[in-house]
């Protein structure tokens, strides 16, 4: 984090606590924790903004091999499905592959000139794309899109390729934990207890949740069961991985590049 931005951000938790100005900012949250001057929902959003700067653009986009893109040639009606298909309000625009962004299409463009039935071309409407590398940082992300008032940003390889996005949700998630919306389907609950004793847990689950029935994870590193496995991996596991510890033994059954969403526990036998 930048000396100004940490700065800032410690003489607001000094002026909340009143605690002295030596502490390491993580401890002192803690701390205002285990007081009870917060609470762990906001402990947990705190912690996720001082962290923003040790994850990259790679480790949150969606991967090109998931966008939904539209063509320069396409047409308005093409595009119009495109974007109520998907459920999404802005469309990397491509020439010829998903290689060579050339802009940015927004729905609210699209729908000014839909209904006239104007011969209007996708290269009149589209919007000059903002590109960043792999290894952009998520704070600077989010500091150039407040800055540029901008939502989304292509990501290149080291090659100059398209890797993928990153969009303003991607980078709010990883503050206050995933955002779902009127497109999203919806979700079973998150702890499920199968015929066999074993149980199915998103891995958004919180590790106090866990706790609550009987499922305890002695660790402090971390605040979710998804985020629990990956530091027992040290990288976000794919699906399959099997994974255990002193007293459990772990399944990743559904995982993204970001994060794993489910996974099953099995207690192990003493």
């Amino acid at each position: 984090m930048e000396e100004a931005s940490e700065s800032k951000l410690w003489n607001m938790i000094r002026r909340m606590f009143g605690t002295r100005c030596d502490a390491p900012l993580e401890e002192v949250i803690r701390e205002a924790s285990e007081e009870g001057e917060i609470k762990n929902e906001e402990v947990r959003m705190l912690l996720n903004i001082l962290r923003l700067h040790e994850k990259q653009a790679v480790e949150i986009m969606v991967p090109r091999t998931d966008l939904v893109c539209a063509e320069e040639n396409d047409t308005l009606k093409d595009v119009a499905e495109s974007i109520l298909q998907s459920g999404h309000s802005r469309l990397p625009v491509y020439r010829e592959n998903k290689d060579h962004i050339v802009g940015l299409i927004h729905a609210k463009d699209l729908l000014q000139h839909f209904f006239e039935n104007k011969d209007v071309s996708v290269n009149s409407l589209m919007r000059e794309p903002h590109f960043m590398p792999e290894t952009k940082n998520v704070r600077q992300i989010l500091m150039d899109f407040q800055n540029q008032k901008i939502h989304l940003g292509v990501v290149l390889d080291e090659y100059g390729g398209t890797s993928g996005i990153v969009t303003l949700e991607d980078v709010l998630e990883e503050i206050v934990g995933e955002i779902e919306d009127e497109y999203d389907p919806p979700r079973p609950q998150e702890v499920q207890t199968m015929d066999d004793g074993t149980y199915y847990v998103a891995g958004r689950t919180s590790l106090d949740e866990l706790a609550d029935i009987g499922i305890k994870i002695p660790t402090e590193q971390v605040e979710t069961i998804g985020g629990y496995i990956s530091h027992l991996a040290g990288k976000v596991p794919v699906k399959g991985e099997e994974f255990s510890d002193e007293f459990f033994s772990y399944v990743v059954q559904e995982a993204n590049t970001k994060n794993i969403q489910w996974l099953t526990i099995r207690r192990l036998d003493p």
